[in-house]
This record gives structure tokens, sequence and C-alpha cells, in this order.
């Protein structure tokens, strides 16, 4: 219970005192949630907006934020140019966000059709409300008066002008210059990407089905049934036998003609939309403001990148194919759903990895203990339980957090939605429900986030045992909410993870380097039953067992993120989707196409992170080059972690990102050293062997 704040303007701190009842991090994930909410208690309704108590709320809080952004509308529009303008911008940013944002999770995760329903409805709204302001001439002609006006601008301090700058650009490519006809053509194609993103995402996840007859019976009972049908929802890469593995390749890949179709529509409105507004192409669109800047760039680096892989991925194919020769004479060639299970097989009789002998020492709550022991040793920072109220939260099991630093008091809450239940979304994700900012009346507005995972749920005999992947993904996406936790802006609209994309993945990212370094995993890796401690020796063998065939899971990324430049570069792309895949994956990957499949109808990344999945190998090589220079020789250095937070954590997407892996790295890389700290990486980490013997 929050009941008083005091804000450290002069610091950019916002301090928070705070008096709650809380507990241990480590104890609340060791049991099953067991709170009974009283008949009589009152429904605070999600993340205690009292509306949310039922799914109508959805439409009271959409029409609330509508109000009020009429009324910030023309509030902005009567204040004369000024810092007030840009705060009241931001406000009208976070009046329909925070409607929009907590949507877009409920409209995924809520078990409730009736609230996904509501949700989704919410969203597509909120989105064409946004549309429609980042058209609105009035609006801009203020925003544009204070840029335009250096008087003005000498009284806007850096973060201030950076977020009057992002207003504008959102303006620019939302097609702001053009004239009435063509702005209402560029409104009208936004929206209609709205809900073709929808579809196709939501295309995307569907199983596809066949007749039981047509199948082999042995393979039958690897897959969901209904009916006469087999239901295949996923690719089955691990699964050791390859009839299962294969079926399930050519029926999950199998095109489906409206979702072909769907993407043909949406990749021509991105580009349609994005020549209307005066650049090349989407790619060209996209890629303003971000660390790679340009699709020349981006694919600069994918084939440096790719052309120094090439060789350690002929190797690592090569031993696939000999384990698969070993294995499976009769079947000798290497295909597409064998490079998943052939290099897991690897890595497990190469190392002796198998998950069984670890998950006992990576218990749930051993595992957030250890990110509460490195939090507060790089950030003086510790996370406490908190029991949420009746209504707060859409499933039982869910875990609420509050995050706490030892001077700075609460930072934000983080909601921990972890374990598996039906019709949960089968992904590991960061949601940013509600940024932080600096309010009209000087209280910090802090963040709300929710980190979904899909761990096993604990059993009377046992807690939540997690396999190594499992601890990595936990490790990786606290990476995310930490962000957002110490993001903390005054302006909402740069807050947190809300940055761009090939930048907010390096802090999620470096957290897999301390997940995989023995000095931090030996602070917390307990057998659960008789607290032994992990031995050095299998950290060692899991660590670099994760280096066996490395290159060519690299060279995956490489393939998907080149197939996602092509797509959105210029149109007409002459050829069909398909015969890109085609001829990308023999140039960038090397295993064969397999006909009558279309993987791209499944890449469900082209929503989110369309025309820059390469973001991925770029994050990663920045969050390389911060851990070997800033953390490798000691993963829990102070006074690094606070120069971490100082130099990118803290600004969110309040600065340019190279100026925050400058600050960082003090030197600014250049696309060689990207490419060279990736490749660097696969080798063997002699230094951690060493230290182990």
């Amino acid at each position: 219970m929050v009941v008083g704040r005091c804000i450290l303007v002069t610091t950019k701190c916002f301090r928070v005192t705070v008096r709650t009842y809380w507990s241990p991090v480590g104890s609340a994930f060791s049991v099953p949630q067991s709170k009974q909410f009283d008949i009589f208690d009152k429904n605070v309704g999600l993340f205690r907006v009292p509306e949310l108590s039922t799914p109508a709320g959805f439409q009271i809080t959409q029409d609330r934020a509508l109000r009020d952004a009429e009324e910030l509308v023309k509030k902005a529009c009567s204040t004369p140019p000024g810092p007030e303008t840009v705060r009241i911008f931001d406000q009208l940013s976070d009046c329909l966000c925070q409607v929009a944002d907590l949507a877009d999770f409920v409209k995924i995760a809520h078990p409730d059709p009736a609230f996904r329903e509501a949700a989704e409805e919410a969203c597509l709204s909120i989105g064409t409300i946004v549309e429609k302001l980042n058209t609105n001439v009035e609006l801009c002609q203020i925003l544009r008066q204070l840029l335009n006006d250096e008087s003005c601008l000498n009284l806007l301090d850096a973060e201030t002008r950076r977020v009057a700058e992002l207003f504008m650009f959102d303006f620019e490519i939302s097609g702001i210059h053009l004239d009435e006809e063509k702005r209402k053509k560029a409104l009208d194609l936004n929206v209609k990407l709205l809900q073709l993103n929808n579809q196709f995402l939501a295309g995307c996840h569907l199983p596809n089905k066949i007749e039981r007859r047509v199948l082999p019976v042995h393979v039958c009972h690897s897959f969901a049934q209904d009916g006469d049908y087999i239901l295949v929802s996923g690719l089955n890469g691990d699964n050791p036998d390859e009839v299962v593995r294969e079926i399930a390749y050519r029926i999950f890949l199998y095109p489906n003609a409206e979702q072909m179709r769907c993407l043909d529509e949406l990749l021509a409105c991105r580009n349609q939309l994005a020549q209307l507004v005066g650049y090349t192409s989407y790619g060209h669109r996209a890629l303003q403001g971000t660390l790679a800047r340009k699709p020349e760039t981006v694919m600069e680096f994918l084939k440096k990148l790719s052309d120094k892989l090439s060789n350690r991925t002929a190797k690592d194919f090569n031993m696939m194919k000999g384990m698969k020769m070993k294995l499976n004479p009769r079947k000798p060639d290497l295909m597409p759903w064998d490079h998943p299970y052939y290099s897991g097989i690897l890595r497990a009789e190469r190392y002796n990895i198998e998950p069984s002998l670890y998950s006992p020492f990576f218990s749930l709550g051993s595992c957030m203990e250890g990110l509460n022991m490195l939090f507060s040793q790089l950030w003086g920072i510790s996370l406490y339980a908190e029991q949420p109220k009746k209504g707060e939260v859409w499933s039982p099991d869910i875990r609420k957090l509050a995050v706490v630093h030892e001077k700075e008091g609460l930072l934000g809450y983080i909601y921990c939605d972890f374990f598996y239940r039906s019709n949960k979304p089968n992904q590991d994700c960061h949601f940013t429900i509600r940024g932080g900012r600096l309010k009209e009346n000087g209280e910090y507005q802090v963040p709300l986030v929710v980190l979904m995972l899909g761990l096993p749920n604990p059993t009377r005999n046992s807690p939540t045992l997690l396999t190594p992947g499992m601890m990595e993904n936990l490790f990786h996406e606290m990476g995310h909410a930490m962000h957002s936790m110490l993001g903390r802006t005054r302006y909402q609209h740069v807050t947190g993870t809300r940055c761009p994309t090939d930048f907010a993945e390096v802090p999620s990212i470096l957290m897999e380097y301390f997940a995989n370094d023995y000095r931090v995993v030996s602070q917390f890796a307990r057998h659960y039953q008789t607290g032994q401690p992990l031995p050095k020796s299998m950290i060692s063998r899991l660590c670099e067992s994760k280096k066996v065939c490395a290159a060519a899971d690299m060279q995956l990324q490489v393939f998907y993120s080149v197939l996602d430049q092509a797509y959105h570069a210029v149109h007409p792309l002459g050829k069909s989707t398909t015969e890109i895949l085609k001829e990308t994956q023999k140039i960038f990957y090397g295993l064969p196409y397999i006909q009558n499949t279309a993987w791209q109808l499944r890449f469900s990344h082209l929503v989110g992170y369309g025309a820059k999945y390469y973001s991925y190998l770029m994050s990663r090589a920045v969050a390389t080059m911060v851990w070997k220079q800033c953390f490798m020789k000691n993963p829990f250095d102070r006074i690094m972690g606070e120069r971490y937070r100082r130099e990118m954590l803290g600004h969110g997407g309040g600065k340019e990102p190279m100026l925050m892996v400058k600050g960082m790295l003090q030197k600014c890389p250049t696309t060689e050293d990207f490419v060279d700290a990736l490749v660097l990486d696969l080798d063997p980490d002699f230094e951690s062997f060493f230290m182990d013997s």
C-alpha cells in the first residue's frame, strides 16, 4: 500500500516510500499459491483498474480514454509552444497506451473468451484513434512550431527534445506532409494493417489437420486428435522419431491459401504505405532511428556474418550428418527437421547435459532468489512477493512482485504469469501494461509489466523444476522487466523498453550471459531435496555445450533475418514469398527447401518485428561486447552495474541507441565489430574452463 511519495527531481530519481505486506521472493515461488478470496471481498479489477472487473469494462475505459484524449488535443492546440507541449503530448500518449497496452496483453492471455474479445475490440478502436491523431494536421503544426523555433528549442533539455522529435517522426511516417486525400489513404492503410496483423498472427498459430487414416498408425499418438483427424500444432523438432518430425514439418508448414493471401496483402500494404509517405521501401521506414538505421546496413551486417560463419556452419552440419548416419543409416541426408534434434543429441552426448540431471538444482524458487541476489548486488534492488487483490489477476497462479530499490523505494510491479495452462499462448514474452512517467501532480507513475512463461506447475511432492533452457529464458525475460523498471524517464513515450527494437533486446540477451556464468549460477543452484550445490563441472559443461552447433543455429537466424529483409524490400517483389524463401534458404542456410511447405506462413515475428528480425543478432552482438568488456571479470560489479543503468537502462528510448552503446563501451562499434563479437563468442570459453579446473 502506497502511503507517501517524494520526488528528487534534481537527481532524476523519483523516490516512493512504501509500506505493504511483502514476503521473500523465493518462498513465494516454491509452493502453490494458496490464497483464497472471501466472497465479500471487493473485486478491484484487472491490474487494479476497477472497471475491468467484467469484460464490459473495456468499453468504459476505452470511452474515458477517448474523452480524455479529446480534451488533451484541445489543450495541446491552445498551449504556447514549449516544454509543456511535450508533456501534454506524452500525457495524451499515456492515456491511450494505458488502455491499448493492457488490452494487447489481455486479448491473447486471458482465459475468458469474453475478456479476450472485448480486449481485441479495444485494441482496434484505440489503434484507429492513434492513427487518426498521427494525421491530425493542427496537432502536428503545434509540435512543428516548437521544433522550428530556436528560442523554444533552447528551453528543452536533451530528453524532452528527443521525445518531441519522436512524436514528430510518428506524424511523418503516417503521412502528415501529404495532401488531404493522400493522408486519408495513409490512415486507411494503417487501419487495414492493424486488422491484417491480427489476422496473420492468429493464422500463424492455428493447427493443420489431416485424416488419421493416411498416417502410419505408430505416429498418431504423437499428435492431438479431433475425431477422425490428427491436429498438428508444431514442428515436434525434439521428437526422436524421424517419421514424426518429418510428418509434423510437412503438415504444419503445408501452405494455407487464406494465410498466404493475408501475408501477400500485409506486405503489399506495408510497402504501399511506406512509398506513399516518402520511403523507398517498408524496410527504410521501419529502420529509422534504430542502431542499423537503414536496410543496406542490415544486409551488410548479415552478409558479412554469413560469410564468417560459413566454414563453421559447414562443420556443424557435417557433425549432425555424421550423427544421423550413425543413428539412422538408412536415411543419411540431413533435412530441415533434423537440425534441432541432432544438434541437441550432439550437445547431450559430448557434455552429458541431460536436462533431468539439472532440473532438481533449478527449482523456480531458487532461481528467483538467484535473480534477487544478482539485482541486489548490481543495483541495490530487491524483489518482494505481494498478494494480489481479488480480481487483480486473470489466473489464480499469478504471482505479483514489487521491485524495490534500497534508496529510491518502489520502482514498479511485475506480474509473473509463469505456469502452463490450457489455451495459454506457447511463448515466453514481456508485456508493458503501464509505462512509467512523471505525472502532473509531481508523483511518479510506476510501471506495470507482465512476464509470461510456460513452466510446469508445482505438485504436492515437488516445486516447479526448470530445465537449463527454461532457466535461461527466465533470466532473459527478467532482463526486459528490469529495463522497464530502471528506464525511469519523465516521459512514458520512451520509458523502459519503448526504444528501438535492435536495442530493446540487449538487456534481455545480456541476462543470458549472467545465467550461463558459473559464479552467478553457483549462488543459487541447490538441489531442492538435499540442498547440495550444483557442481561447477556441471555448470561448465552446460555452458560449453551451448557452443556445439552454435554456428548452424546462428546461420538459421541469419536466414530468417535475410528473409525478413527480402519481404520488406522494394515492391513488387517479382516472385512469390515461397520462391523468395526457397532462394534465400539455399544461399543463407544450406539445408534443402521442402516442396509444398511455406514456413513463412508461421513466421509470427513478421508482425511485431517486420523488417527488424535482425535485431536479435545485432542486440546479441552488443550484449556480447558489454558482457566481455564490463561484466565477464566480475558479474557482481556494482560500479559496472550502476554504469550500465546510467548509460543504457536508465534512458529507455530517450537517447539515441548508438549513443547509449558508445557511453557503455567507450567506443562507437562498427559493423565489423558486431560481426566479430558474434563469431568470436562461438569459440570455446577456455578462461571459464581453466577457472573451473
